[in-house]
């Protein structure tokens, strides 16, 4: 059997997903930033940029493609409705952010702090986090597809009402997280921790999980185990 390479995703009957990667220039140029925000709206293209900080930034527009960021600070930034296409985040810091409605297109996050950051009601294609920090994340609403948080901290995460299509967890800690009302048809949970998942028993069905997880979720039937 070959091995699975970085960037797919095991799915039901053994199949698997690709995620594309972002397409980057191969050159990326450092990128002075400072002079394009305004309160208003921003677009920012092909380049890098990095140590900078978008702490408490508001925009009502922002569309960014094609750009790395490296060491960036997002920290309370409300950029609702903001389009990123072709993207990479290595080690930045995205707390508590609100990117609500965002439109995000082949991205990266690696090894981000996604805690407390507003998601909800946005869409995600071909979009890969990686040992990334996201306790308290908000999802709610979303729209993923070909999607996968690999190795990453979910505690209290909320995924309530949203849809899925090729999303996949692996080795991620979703204690305590919510899904209710998300169909989990198809997703391997059994290397993740999801004791104590808010989850409806319809929701689960044709969802993957371990012998032991399964005897916890058990109580979500009223069965008594002895």
């Amino acid at each position: 059997m070959s091995k699975m390479k970085k960037g797919e995703s095991k799915v039901k009957n053994n199949t698997s997903f690709r995620i594309s990667h972002p397409k980057l220039p191969k050159e990326l140029i450092q990128l002075e930033v400072s002079d394009k925000i305004t309160s208003d709206e921003f677009y920012i293209s092909s380049g890098i940029i990095s140590d900078f900080s978008f702490d408490n930034q508001t925009a009502e527009r922002a569309v960014i493609d094609q750009v790395f960021f490296k060491n960036v600070s997002f920290q309370q930034a409300v950029f609702r409705r903001v389009e990123l296409t072709d993207m990479r985040f290595e080690n930045c810091d995205l707390s508590n952010a609100d990117f609500s409605e965002a439109v995000i297109h082949r991205a990266e996050f690696i090894k981000c702090k996604i805690m407390g950051l507003n998601l909800s009601t946005a869409t995600l294609r071909n979009v890969f986090f990686d040992k990334c920090t996201g306790d308290y994340a908000f999802f709610r609403f979303i729209d993923c597809k070909q999607v996968r948080f690999s190795e990453c901290e979910l505690r209290y995460a909320d995924f309530q009402e949203s849809a899925f299509s090729k999303v996949d967890f692996y080795s991620s800690d979703l204690l305590l997280s919510q899904m209710s009302g998300t169909k989990l048809e198809g997703i391997d949970f059994s290397n993740c921790e999801i004791e104590g998942m808010g989850v409806r028993i319809e929701d689960l069905c044709g969802a993957m999980v371990s012998p032991i997880q399964a005897v916890s979720l058990s109580k979500l039937m009223g069965l008594i185990i002895t």
